[in-house]
């Protein structure tokens, strides 16, 4: 059983892939199912990669749910926060439940929120519904890279999922940026020029 608290009738909000050097950020909204026993559900951090799967499945068969990706390309454009916000704005407004309040981690509103709101900074270790919402953006966004793993095999996006590990950044160094890397990213910026 976890120690998080549920909140009745809310919608969590959570992103996945800030902080990363390659692919999207993604965002999930989810409003979970009141009868369903969510009791065990923790935050994405705190979860074995497999546990984290058997979740993902319970909550898309037990919820109403939107998961919405910025590219990397959005991400150069608009800035990592302001890609982040309109990825969590997109995902709440495409659930369409005007009246549920909406649960965010972090301490950033997302724009054009209209509904009762309150930012929670780590609040996918808090509240049972911002933990499942980083459950679906976490696993979404890792499936994702394990695709781009195929296409770009020289970057090992399966095991660090485009964060900045030694790894990558030997990658990095070695091949230069491939067409999934922000460019407005420091480490990936100073090797622009040298490719």
């Amino acid at each position: 059983m976890s120690s998080l608290k549920f909140v009745h009738n809310a919608i969590g909000v959570d992103e996945a892939g800030r902080g990363c050097l390659a692919g999207p950020v993604v965002a999930a909204a989810v409003l979970l199912d009141e009868n369903y026993d969510w009791s065990s559900l923790n935050d994405s951090k705190k979860l074995s990669e497999k546990r984290r799967d058997e979740f993902y499945l319970e909550i898309v068969n037990h919820s109403k749910y939107s998961i919405i990706q910025k590219c990397n390309k959005e991400v150069d454009s608009l800035n990592i926060l302001q890609a982040t916000l309109l990825a969590m704005s997109e995902a709440i407004h495409s659930l369409s439940c005007p009246d549920a309040p909406i649960l965010i981690d972090g301490n950033q509103v997302p724009p054009n929120i209209r509904a009762p709101y309150e930012c929670i900074p780590a609040g996918d270790a808090k509240i049972i519904n911002i933990a499942a919402a980083s459950i679906l953006a976490k696993v979404t966004r890792d499936k994702l890279m394990k695709e781009y793993a195929l296409k770009f095999p020289e970057y090992s996006f399966e095991k660090h999922k485009g964060y900045g590990t030694k790894d990558h950044l030997d990658a990095l160094k070695q091949y230069g940026p491939c067409d999934i890397h922000r460019f407005s990213y420091a480490p990936v910026k100073k090797l622009i020029r040298l490719y």
